[in-house]
């Protein structure tokens, strides 16, 4: 499990890297990949705006009773 997130971790600084180089004015394939790299950031903002909108809980919000008395107090 660590050496996925190791991976994950060096993909996306690959991909910051990526990035930054095609800012500069890179060649062709780091202004692809820099491409890339931002086209799976907005997948990645956009699901999680989405998830957040749709499921969980709100503050003040409550799934039961978890005082465990009942509901009594």
């Amino acid at each position: 499990m660590i050496v996925l997130l190791y991976l994950a971790a060096l993909v996306a600084a690959a991909g910051l890297g990526a990035v930054i180089w095609a800012a500069r004015g890179g060649p062709r394939w780091v202004r692809g990949a820099a491409k890339v790299t931002l086209a799976t950031a907005d997948l990645v903002t956009a699901a999680s705006k989405r998830g957040r909108r749709g499921g969980g809980y709100r503050s003040g919000e409550s799934s039961g009773d978890v005082s465990g008395d009942g509901g009594s107090g």
